[in-house]
């Protein structure tokens, strides 16, 4: 990835020499630090000002820097906000950095700048402390209300054997219950308009239409949407601590659980960033080998979409008959991988092993078998009816909106703007691959349906080449911190045990610098921005999910819908929760 680096001469241009201090970093992302009062008019000069402009807030978080020991001449701080802006029209990303001092800092909040930053300000807060000056409702988003401490400071518990045994005594539990109560005025909403009195319904968390531990609680006006307030959280399991405890290698598994339906795409993006971390050429084989993985997984989580999809809006048959496909592809991931739904097959600088003889035949045999399966559900579910009635024009939003808002992936593309990684940021060899981006036009139920389903198409077409062109050669890298090393040389050479000990028992040491990495995931773009502090172990991970923004968005296109239509909604934006809460 090139990414442009004029925008900092119209930085400098416009608020001064003296306003920015340049950070160098791993993956070569224009990188800044600018004054804390001039945060909010550098990044609304980007998005509404600049040529070209920034239009998307990617994402936002911070780091404690309280620890970190290669500071490599950045200003003193003891944490600091990271701003990733993004570019569609340049193709190019910009980090916007903040320095902060003091335990509990504060920084003016941009949440009148992008609709997003509202959950992302709120995410940084839960989790390190830090204030927003003039956020519109700033409280604790992932963990409990009732939480002490914040957990991404260094001083916080990695492991619950630093902490006291858990007990829950009857006052203790009353509290708990007393917090979850939901009070419609700490949200700004009204209990009764002139002629009535508004409902308020919790849908969740445990239904079958929110897909998981979500809770929304609806403002009602007889059947309309008035409002709607996602309450996230509940399958929040410190993915992003747990990388602070765990070497770089022995993290890989924790990936696979994020979106686990994506199985290997969820190592893609990892490996990719601490590859760019520490210099590593992945050969490729290897290449071909993830990317044909990944394709795989593409299908399989689009088709627990799809049968899902379905039935959320009244159809019971098509999920057996795609969970049954499903299980064809989990037999060639079981084949080739070992385990079927969290492989964590990919490594740093290639893959845990070759493909296993007979591999083609597996491959081939799918080919041929799923072209006819998708026809048959495109007369079942896509040219249904009923299925239409419910989904076209219901939850529309614009390319604009969607933008402002951070959606990614097909949910994007269902607006008539073609973007995907693949194809505008090729990785891993995709740019060798003949594959069209599909597209749709009124960014609704429907459209959002129609493009994943032809995705799937698409999927199956880079697969069928991967098969033709798998390159012959080595399946992962002789970089010295690849592990493990192959175990043919392993039981021959004293050198390469002794690697494969000290990277398996204490994990390689990785450059200090910082990198990130986006792919193209099955949800949408996924993202892991690593901050290496030179050690075994990473000092940040910081994991952009697809999700987390998706579901920020629902209550702006369900306002003025059904509980019915909702339900529509939620099926077709595909998220996971674990995906939203990590």
């Amino acid at each position: 990835m090139t990414y442009d680096h004029s925008v900092i001469d119209s930085l400098k241009k416009k608020f001064g020499e003296s306003a920015f201090i340049l950070q160098k970093t791993r993956d070569g992302m224009p990188t800044v630090y600018v004054p804390q009062d001039k945060i909010r008019d550098i990044l609304k000069y980007l998005k509404q000002e600049i040529p070209k402009p920034y239009k998307m807030l990617y994402d936002l978080t911070a780091i404690d820097e309280r620890s970190r020991s290669n500071r490599q001449n950045l200003p003193d701080a003891d944490f600091s906000v990271v701003y990733h802006l993004l570019s569609f029209e340049r193709n190019s990303d910009i980090r916007v950095k903040v320095a902060l001092k003091g335990e509990y800092p504060e920084v003016d909040s941009i949440a009148k700048v992008w609709a997003n930053a509202d959950w992302y300000e709120r995410e940084v807060y839960d989790m390190f402390g830090i204030k927003f000056r003039g956020h519109p409702n700033l409280r604790r988003i992932l963990m409990p209300p009732t939480w002490e401490g914040h957990p991404l400071r260094k001083e916080h518990p990695a492991r619950a054997t630093e902490m006291g045994p858990f007990r829950l005594p009857d006052d203790k539990q009353d509290r708990e219950q007393e917090a979850l109560q939901f009070k419609p005025e700490e949200w700004g909403l009204k209990r009764a308009h002139e002629d009535a009195d508004f409902m308020f319904l919790n849908l969740g968390p445990q239904h079958p239409g929110t897909h998981g531990v979500l809770r929304i609680i609806l403002q009602l006006d007889g059947e309309e949407i008035v409002d709607a307030v996602p309450d996230i959280g509940f399958h929040h399991r410190g993915a992003e601590k747990m990388a602070e405890r765990q070497s770089w290698h022995t993290y890989i598994p924790y990936t696979d659980r994020i979106d686990y339906l994506g199985g290997v795409m969820n190592n893609f993006a990892y490996v990719q960033a601490v590859e760019e971390l520490a210099g590593i050429r992945v050969p490729d084989r290897a290449k071909v080998i993830r990317i044909m993985l990944s394709e795989f997984f593409r299908i399989a989580s689009h088709l627990v979409w799809y049968g899902t999809f379905a039935q959320d809006v009244g159809q019971m048959s098509p999920v057996f008959y795609m969970f049954n496909d499903r299980e064809r592809i989990f037999e060639i991931i079981g084949a080739i991988c070992g385990d079927r739904m969290h492989p964590n097959w990919f490594r740093i600088g290639g893959v845990a092993q070759d493909l296993p003889k007979g591999w083609e035949k597996l491959v081939k045999d799918f080919i041929d078998f799923f072209p006819k399966q998708l026809k048959t559900y495109d007369k079942l579910v896509m040219k249904n009816r009923i299925i239409k009635a419910r989904t076209v024009g219901i939850g529309c939003y614009t390319t604009e909106e969607a933008i402002e808002w951070g959606v990614t992936g097909p949910g994007l593309r269902a607006t008539g703007f073609e973007w995907d990684f693949r194809k505008k940021r090729p990785y891993s060899g995709y740019d060798q691959f003949e594959f069209d981006i599909p597209i749709g036009q009124n960014g609704d139920c429907y459209d959002r349906a129609v493009v994943r389903v032809e995705e799937m198409r698409q999927s199956l077409r880079i697969i069928e080449q991967c098969v033709n062109i798998m390159p012959e050669g080595p399946y992962k890298s002789d970089h010295p911190i690849t592990t493990p090393p192959r175990k043919e040389r392993t039981m021959k050479d004293i050198e390469t045990l002794i690697n494969h000990f000290v990277n398996v028992s204490w994990g390689p040491v990785i450059p200090a610098g910082e990198a990130f990495f986006g792919i193209e995931a099955t949800k949408g773009n996924n993202g892991y921005y690593l901050v290496s502090d030179g050690g075994t172990t990473s000092y940040r991970t910081r994991v952009r999910t697809p999700s987390f923004p998706h579901i920020q968005m629902v209550p702006y296109i369900s306002r003025g819908h059904t509980i019915a239509d909702l339900l529509a909604i939620l099926a077709t934006i595909d998220y996971v929760l674990a995906d939203v809460d990590r």
